[in-house]
């Protein structure tokens, strides 16, 4: 199960990684129709759903290592009691919160789906198929989440933190 966990987390980066590339490429295609007037569309609102992918996809990923904004600063201060009731807390409101975004999410791309609700951009796209970037990062965030409760309660580690091995050799 941990590897297929694993390996979920880095689809998602990969899928993220493309997200980029894609939103990458859409900007130099909208430099080019600047300067050229090649006349193409929506490139800002493709752009932007780009970027939106890039954030949710990568956001389980970033959580297995450690590398959400988390205030260690606020913890190493308090008792080691304490601590592991504030992060108990932290990791329960964390699934509370993402399962009920995924569930909203998802729920989001469905209605735009029956609905046929597109942008308002000249480029009049599906909105339910860049909001699917969104629903799959809210879902991977929720799982995570609940991989790190799992973890914690196993006494096993859910972080993948680097190596400082590395950093200590050189």
């Amino acid at each position: 199960m941990r590897r297929t966990l694993d390996g979920f987390y880095e689809g998602l980066m990969v899928l993220s990684a493309v997200a980029m590339a894609f939103t990458f490429l859409v900007v130099i295609f909208g430099i080019l129709d600047r300067q050229f007037a090649l006349g193409l569309r929506g490139l800002d609102a493709y752009a932007g759903y780009g970027i939106a992918s890039t954030l949710f996809l990568a956001m389980p990923g970033t959580l297995q290592r450690g590398e959400h904004i988390r205030v260690t600063l606020l913890l190493q201060r308090l008792s080691p009691g304490l601590r592991h009731v504030l992060e108990w807390w932290c990791i329960l409101a964390g699934i509370a919160l993402t399962w009920g975004l995924a569930y909203y999410a998802c729920g989001l791309v469905w209605v735009s789906h029956l609905t046929h609700d597109t942008s308002q951009g000249a480029d009049a796209t599906p909105l339910w198929v860049p909001q699917i970037g969104m629903a799959l990062g809210c879902i991977g965030l929720a799982v995570a989440f609940a991989d790190a409760a799992l973890s914690r309660l196993r006494g096993d580690s859910f972080f993948k933190l680097p190596s400082t091995n590395a950093a200590a050799s050189e």
